[in-house]
């Protein structure tokens, strides 16, 4: 089926390739095979570069001030006060087993440019230095927030602990408000309008780059608060909270009717319109992930992750057909999709070439003939910088509970790496500043995965099995160990806990050598074997010789290609090639 669609018009589609496109699936502890609280998150960019970030647990005087830096750009935004004791971070998840991802949505344009020192980056980063669970997260971060300002575009923010999982929508208020005759009709505080909503134990839940709240229980004593009432987020009961001017000021701004009532107010339709971009560039990365964990009930709606049918919203959270089905392997594998075996399916059509690649390279529309087209944007992409799968285990102690499976570059022929939250050195490999995306490191990860990612894409449906097999037996192996060196440390965790630090950083230090040093080994099997196009023949392991003093390899397969593509030459240039 082509994937190439005709569309009447643009609006919206050209700003996605510009901007940072990510993806997150959460799983509940009820929802998983284990009990695991999951979360992961892909940082898909053409600019960033993937290594591990780490901020070790410190204690500061009172007074001291602390930089806020913009996360994308790397500029000073300015100060704040520092807090007198900070929490150990690795990547995205801290000493608590909290971690938190994100997804940029952009939203409506006029409340893109508000006056605020935050950004969502530096958002992040802060409130895991100071939170221990997603609900004081979420205090934290909004606090943090109305004091100081919010400096970026909308997001949708995913907090998750050993015990629950969280999901956020939240957007600036740009700038001052005018009436109908321009005069000012309101002047807001610097700030942001939100909703954040508890993922019900036993579903799973997920955002890529579409708001994804619609309506949500407002004030009804038990469930939900605003934040005008934060300090009763604690309160187990509570499961929504909201920023409690978020009606009103929709209704200032013009995005909701001034006598809509607050019970039907949609968060996503007011600030974040779902649109055919919306459904086809980001929404359907959910929709396919949902259709992984449960076909049955999410085949229905292929028809909105399309944008052919708009009205037909898919829900927000789901139950899995399957919860024995959810492990961590099973999470890692929904990073790598490209949608295969749906009408979207990237193998498919002519742009996947000879050897089924599942890779656009951009812009993601484009036009011919005068008529306006589109790309696919999957989960696995080719600009990713850094994947991780945050696996958050509640029976064990912190310090071994926590698991930060981590990968760089693209995510479909990268593998995942244990970085428990216990440790406190960050291997050479994903170490920050061992290379940079102008700067070619041998020793760096990224430029490893990238080696062997984009040899991949020349040959891929050949190739990457090679990768697949490398991806199931080191996982496949990390969760065994993993699992293992677990209960093996968790009465040392308690009773000699630096001790217990030493193994962890020595095992997420070797499984970060063993793991470049075979993809490695990996491209260079690779170019051997698919040199120049041909395919060399092997037996037992090696590639056949013809067992003279001077070998030379036995003359290597030369595959045709698929009777599908030589039909598509003949029907393109027939004429001029026809054998004589």
């Amino acid at each position: 089926m082509k994937k190439a669609f005709l569309l009447t018009w643009l609006c919206g589609l050209l700003c996605i390739g510009t901007t940072m496109a990510c993806t997150n699936f959460i799983v509940t502890k009820g929802a998983s095979k284990d009990g695991s609280c999951m979360l992961t998150y892909s940082a898909d960019s053409h600019q960033l570069y993937g290594e591990l970030y780490y901020r070790p647990a410190a204690d500061y005087p009172l007074g001291t001030m602390m930089d806020v830096i913009e996360w994308d750009s790397g500029k000073l935004l300015g100060q704040i006060p520092q807090v007198a004791h900070t929490y150990s971070v690795v990547g995205n998840m801290n000493e608590f087993q909290l971690a938190i991802g994100e997804t940029t949505y952009g939203g409506i344009e006029k409340l893109e440019h508000g006056q605020g020192l935050l950004d969502y980056g530096s958002l992040i980063y802060i409130t895991l230095q100071r939170a221990r669970t997603a609900r004081e997260a979420i205090k934290v971060m909004t606090e943090l927030i109305a004091q100081y300002g919010y400096a970026s575009e909308g997001e949708s923010f995913s907090f998750v602990d050993p015990n629950e999982a969280w999901v956020m929508d939240l957007i600036g208020k740009g700038e001052t408000l005018y009436d109908a005759k321009g005069k000012v009709s309101k002047v807001w505080s610097t700030g942001a309008v939100w909703v954040a909503r508890r993922v019900p134990d036993g579903y799973i839940c997920g955002h890529a780059n579409q708001s994804r709240i619609t309506t949500f229980p407002q004030r009804d004593g038990k469930t939900s608060i605003t934040s005008k009432e934060m300090s009763k987020i604690f309160l187990p009961t509570v499961e929504t909270v909201y920023s409690a001017e978020i009606v009103d000021f929709a209704k200032a701004a013009g995005l909701y009717p001034q006598d809509g009532k607050p019970a039907d107010f949609s968060f996503c339709d007011a600030f974040n319109p779902i649109d055919f971009s919306g459904a086809r560039f980001c929404d359907a990365r959910v929709w396919m992930g949902f259709y992984r964990c449960n076909p049955g009930l999410m085949a229905q709606y292929e028809d909105y992750a399309r944008g052919d049918n708009l009205k037909h919203r898919m829900p927000l959270w789901i139950k899995p057909a399957n919860k024995d089905q959810i492990d961590a392997r099973f999470v890692m594998k929904l990073m790598r999709d490209h949608y295969e075996g749906s009408s979207m399916d990237m193998t498919k059509d002519l742009g996947a070439g000879p050897y089924a690649c599942p890779y656009r390279w951009r812009p993601m529309t484009w036009s011919c003939d005068g008529k306006d087209y589109i790309h696919e944007r999957a989960t696995a992409t080719q600009q990713t910088g850094f994947t991780f799968l945050a696996q958050c285990r509640s029976w064990l102690p912190d310090m071994v509970g926590g698991i930060f499976w981590f990968g760089v570059d693209d995510c479909a022929s990268s593998c995942f790496v244990p970085m428990f939250c216990g440790i406190n050195r960050i291997p050479l490999q994903y170490a920050e500043g061992n290379g940079s995306m102008a700067e070619y490191s041998p020793t760096a990860a990224f430029w490893t995965f990238t080696k062997v990612s984009n040899y991949v894409y020349t040959r891929y449906s050949d190739m990457i099995k090679h990768v697949n097999a490398k991806q199931d037996y080191w996982e496949n192996r990390f969760i065994d160990e993993t699992n293992k060196l677990s209960n093996k440390l968790a009465d040392l965790c308690k009773s000699d806990p630096e001790k217990a630090r030493v193994e962890l950083n020595k095992y997420s230090a070797q499984a970060a050598t063993d793991v470049v040093n075979e993809w490695n080994r990996l491209f260079e099997y690779l170019l051997v074997k698919y040199h120049d196009g041909n395919v060399k023949k092997e037996e037992n392991g090696k590639f056949k010789t013809n067992g003279t003093a001077n070998p030379q390899v036995v003359f290597p397969d030369q595959p045709e290609y698929p009777q599908k593509w030589y039909k598509m030459i003949v029907d393109d240039c027939g004429n001029n090639i026809q054998a004589k």
